[in-house]
């Protein structure tokens, strides 16, 4: 073993895991939201004050880049070179604007099928919805900034691919962006297990968003606000819960089904 890695002891010293997607610095954050580039998360130090640092913040608010403060400790943990306070990663993907999806959508002739995430944090999840979606026609998904999965390698790569074919679409607020698609003339149904109503009595046919909750908490109440109807899976069993991408799956069929 080198030397050089090894401290005073002999013992060999960890090195932060090689990420060829990890940038860090605030002028190479900048260069990269100047140049388009998206960026899949990015960690900001704790009290950074200085100018440059203000300034980078309010671009990647503007972005709807996720923003994680944490202690410097968080950063040096991902680089030890000199990141300034600021450590970011690319994402793999480029991210589309739920007003550019819509527009794009209606001017190809499309009746708009699209997929809002609520609180689904699970990378397993993420990706196997996003496969079904790909694989069963949806148009897109729409992603919160936070509380969300990340669209990263290994989502890619549990979606199977899908998610480089398919659009997805980051927000800052997932209720205004389901408003702005119900005012688009788009029909928001959420899926919970706590509704009397079940899918095969609710019309698919319209331009529609299905919005799915996280396992746990569900659907937020202000999401649920803005849905037009909420609908639920018929189960017979005895375990009366599924997986949540079973359950989208399951919806995303019955579109289909209605549809075609």
């Amino acid at each position: 073993m080198d030397p050089k890695n090894k401290n005073f002891k002999g013992r060999a010293i960890s090195k932060p895991p090689k990420d060829k997607n990890l940038i860090y610095g605030i002028h190479s954050v900048v260069e990269a939201l100047h140049a388009g580039k998206d960026l899949e998360k990015v960690f900001f130090q704790k009290n950074l004050k200085s100018e440059s640092a203000r300034q980078l913040l309010n671009e990647l608010h503007e972005s709807f880049t996720p923003i994680s403060k944490v202690p410097v400790q968080k950063q040096d943990g991902l680089t030890r070179k000199n990141h300034q306070g600021v450590v970011a990663f690319l994402s793999p993907i480029k991210y589309f604007s739920v007003e550019n999806l819509v527009q794009r959508l209606y001017e190809n002739g499309r009746s708009p099928f699209i997929i809002a995430l609520d609180g689904i944090t699970d990378i397993r999840n993420f990706g196997a919805i996003a496969r079904t979606a790909e694989c069963l026609g949806a148009d897109g998904i729409i992603l919160p900034n936070s509380n969300s999965a990340q669209v990263n390698g290994d989502a890619i790569k549990t979606s199977a691919g899908a998610l480089n074919h398919l659009p997805v679409c980051r927000t800052a607020s997932l209720p205004e962006a389901l408003s702005y698609l119900k005012n688009s003339g788009l029909k928001v149904v959420g899926c919970s297990e706590k509704m009397s109503k079940t899918i095969g009595e609710v019309s698919f046919n319209d331009p529609l968003v299905l919005v799915m909750g996280s396992e746990g908490a569900g659907i937020s109440e202000q999401v649920l606000e803005v849905c037009d109807e909420i609908a639920k899976i018929e189960l017979l069993g005895n375990v009366q819960s599924l997986n949540v991408s079973v359950a989208a799956g399951i919806f995303m069929y019955e579109v289909n089904r209605q549809r075609y």
